[in-house]
């Protein structure tokens, strides 16, 4: 009978619990009755008691590690938390949603313990004994993953599961001690840019990708990039949509050619970027080619659009073709977001 362990942490408010943390609540939750085992969940933070609140309707066991020391990400005090909880509970098999938190240092606490890891999970399956699942070579080959080794420790990709959702009640966690060794590193403050500022949002219903169409001669012959950036700016603030990029686009910046200031290789989508898990799509000034859309593999609802009717979004790779002019297409669209979210206020 496997013994699970779902470990989570506070959010960064310090009261609630991230979305990937319900998603492999919601796991485990599955995990454990398809294999007649038990679960637990472990929380790591300053403060445990709101979040335990949320959760405690799911009626299992809670075990808690809190504390000043624990309230900012830090490699020390994280793999201790993390390896007390698991002392407590001995697990056969521990979950934990892929936070830069957890990414951190459980590779180090599954050497600790004996145990073994695999990250960026995104299925489990009880139909034969536990089986992972994950993708390989940019999501083109997915690898299904059995260990003998126990404890097993799991990282699960975000957006992969329904996150788990209940009624909130009123939870009474165990507090698990921890005795830290001497911390070498201190949190003297955190600089971050405005919410508004940031452009890659994981949690955001849609993903708006721009292509290299934006800063080329448009129907005038002349460049517009400052024109493309107020637009695309402007979108992603009162949309509140991620951004995402086709490869040449941020490569522009090595080719003299104009660019999208706000634009990184962070932002990059596809077979050499990255693989966003939205809901929904809008791409841009694009041509859809396959080492692009290869990251939309995850994408559930893809519209474009771009000037060319036989451009690659035509060949069945989009829901939904646009062929007209980007930019007026944008203008058009931020005058019905900015007049939606008035209503709305």
């Amino acid at each position: 009978m496997e013994k699970v362990l779902v470990l989570m942490h506070v959010d960064e408010n310090g009261s609630g619990l991230p979305k990937a943390a319900l998603e492999a609540l919601a796991a485990g939750l599955d995990i454990a009755a398809a294999l007649s085992g038990s679960l637990t969940i472990g929380i790591i933070g300053a403060e445990v008691q709101a979040a335990a609140n949320l959760i405690a309707t799911a009626g299992v066991p809670i075990l808690a590690v809190e504390g000043a020391d624990f309230a900012q990400p830090r490699y020390n005090s994280d793999a201790a938390a993390v390896e007390a909880l698991c002392r407590k509970t001995e697990p056969t098999v521990v979950l934990a949603p892929s936070t830069s938190r957890f990414a951190r240092v459980t590779a180090g606490v599954a050497h600790r313990l004996g145990g073994k890891i695999d990250t960026h999970i995104t299925a489990l399956n009880a139909a034969e004994g536990l089986s992972a699942s994950r993708w390989f070579y940019r999501q083109r080959v997915e690898a299904v993953i059995q260990r003998n080794a126990r404890p097993w420790f799991l990282l699960l990709d975000g957006g992969t599961r329904i996150p788990w959702q209940a009624a909130t009640g009123q939870a009474s966690p165990e507090k698990v001690p921890v005795t830290l060794s001497a911390v070498h590193t201190t949190v003297s403050g955190i600089r971050a840019p405005k919410t508004d500022e940031q452009t890659i949002r994981p949690d955001a219903g849609l993903l708006f990708v721009a292509g290299a169409g934006w800063t080329k001669k448009q129907r005038d012959g002349q460049v517009h990039a400052e024109e493309a950036e107020k637009l695309i700016v402007e979108f992603l603030r009162e949309s509140g949509a991620s951004l995402g990029s086709s490869k040449s686009l941020v490569e522009q910046s090595g080719e003299n050619q104009a660019v999208l200031k706000f634009m990184t290789h962070l932002n990059q989508v596809g077979q050499t970027g990255s693989t966003p898990r939205h809901a929904k799509g809008l791409s841009t000034c694009c041509h859809g080619e396959e080492p692009h859309v290869v990251g939309w593999r995850f994408i559930h609802e893809r519209r474009a659009v771009n000037l060319d009717p036989n451009c690659g979004w035509a060949r069945g790779k989009a829901d939904v073709l646009y062929v007209a002019d980007a930019f007026r297409v944008m203008e058009c669209l931020n005058t019905i977001v900015a007049e939606e979210k008035l209503q709305t206020a």
